[in-house]
């Protein structure tokens, strides 16, 4: 932080609950102030001399503590007329001095913590503590030959006594106006960086908001980018079984109603993932061309010889009965996949790697699980996490990220199938132990 800065910055004017606090501490410094005032006469304690009359007291007391009301809403206003007062109240000999200092140290406190114009309430500052030790001065030129000659009677130290006494009230003063002006400055430097501070986090919080956007319609752009050719593929199936239908449809009805079923069901699903594709599409415009990598579920088992080949004691675990799963939907799971063993390799610093597919009756889930620490597993603003949950969400299915109670982290993502999903493609298998497990066993895992 700057010199520079500092002075450009203005302070905000206090709050309404601040300047409630400033008309209770006005009244109560008043208050206290009066008690003072009271003890003081009650004891004949006059040390500047013989008082003025009674009303005058009230007078001087209060007008030298009650502008601190108006503190914070008018520092330097407050401290002139309390600078004024304190002067005037002293050179009429008003027996309450206390308090009042006090007065003087918190006006003097205030300009320094709340002056919107720092050259200007400096140069006050500094003119006020000169003038008062001017009058400090002139007050004790006026009071040495007013001082009883027996005043010192018991006085043995080294020092003169009259000098000792000027002494002794100079660093008191220097010290309460010392105090004074370095908790102002203190108080306003730490406002400054408070405010930075919150700058600074506004900022932080707008570029997370920010990147997670563009996260996301970079995301969904390259998700809509995979269902394009999930698209493109069914419609050239079409193509070719339109073509097949419309050769044989004198010849062979039966090979005809095959190709116009076949039609049919590819066009459905094409519509489907049209439907999906402009989902995605709905917010990611202008969003950075990025050329789609092919892979689907059958491609898992490459994901966890990769994570071998990294050093984890990693397995693949088969569970349920293989289906044929619709293209986005293999795609998306195998991507979910990837991104969570990504992270496991990046952040989790995990022996264990445990990677599950299970076929239910009606959805696929994958189940990735690790040994690492939780913290730290996706970067700062969960740009992974993010396009984990654009690409589930996609497919209306349900996805699991977080630590798990016995440590370790867990990935778990479920995508709907539809009704008419293919039936078994091949016996099951767990990678990892190289055993084959019949379909339906450890359907509880």
């Amino acid at each position: 932080m700057t010199v520079a800065s500092r002075e450009e910055w203005h302070r905000p004017g206090p709050t309404v609950e601040q300047r409630r606090n400033d008309l209770w501490i006005g009244l109560g410094m008043t208050g206290l102030a009066l008690v003072s005032l009271t003890l003081a006469r009650s004891t004949g304690a006059f040390l500047l001399g013989p008082p003025p009359s009674g009303p005058e007291q009230l007078l001087w007391t209060v007008a030298v503590t009650l502008p601190l009301i108006w503190r914070r809403r008018w520092p330097a206003a407050v401290l002139l007329i309390v600078a004024v007062a304190f002067i005037a109240a002293q050179a009429r000999s008003a027996p309450e001095t206390q308090f009042s200092s006090w007065a003087l140290f918190c006006a003097l406190y205030t300009v320094g913590a709340w002056g919107q114009d720092r050259q200007r309430s400096r140069r006050l500052r500094i003119g006020v503590i000169a003038t008062m030790f001017a009058w400090l001065g002139i007050y004790y030129t006026v009071m040495i030959d007013h001082i009883p000659s027996d005043a010192f009677a018991d006085a043995v130290g080294p020092v003169p006594p009259v000098l000792a006494a000027m002494v002794n009230g100079v660093l008191l003063n220097v010290l309460v106006f010392a105090f004074a002006y370095f908790f102002g400055e203190t108080a306003w430097v730490a406002a400054h960086r408070e405010h930075e501070l919150r700058a600074q986090a506004e900022d932080l919080r707008r570029s997370q908001a920010q990147a997670r956007e563009r996260a996301v319609l970079g995301e969904r752009v390259r998700i809509a980018r995979e269902l394009h050719d999930v698209v493109a593929h069914h419609v050239s199936v079409m193509g070719v079984q339109a073509s097949a239908c419309r050769r044989v449809f004198d010849r062979d009805p039966g090979k005809a109603r095959t190709a116009l079923t076949a039609i049919e069901q590819s066009a459905r699903t094409a519509v489907d993932e049209l439907r999906r594709m402009l989902g995605v599409l709905r917010t990611s415009a202008g969003a950075d061309p990025e050329p789609p990598m092919a892979g689907g579920i059958e491609r898992i088992d490459e994901l966890v010889v990769r994570a071998r080949a990294a050093g984890l004691t990693a397995t693949l675990g088969v569970y349920g009965d293989p289906v044929a799963l619709p293209e986005s939907v293999s795609q998306a799971a195998y991507r979910v996949t990837q991104e969570a063993v990504t992270n496991t390799l990046k952040h989790a610093e995990a022996a264990l790697l445990d990677v599950r597919v299970r076929y239910l009756a009606r959805e696929v889930e994958v189940d990735v699980t690790d040994d690492g620490r939780a913290g730290g597993r996706v970067d700062a603003v969960g740009l992974g996490l993010i396009g984990m949950r654009e690409r589930v969400t996609a497919h209306d299915g349900d996805l699991e990220a977080g630590p798990r109670a016995g440590g370790g982290w867990r990935v778990r993502a479920r995508f709907p199938l539809a009704a008419s999903a293919d039936p078994p493609v091949g016996a099951q298998r767990r990678q990892g132990d190289g055993q084959q497990v019949p379909a339906g066993a450890e359907q509880s895992a």
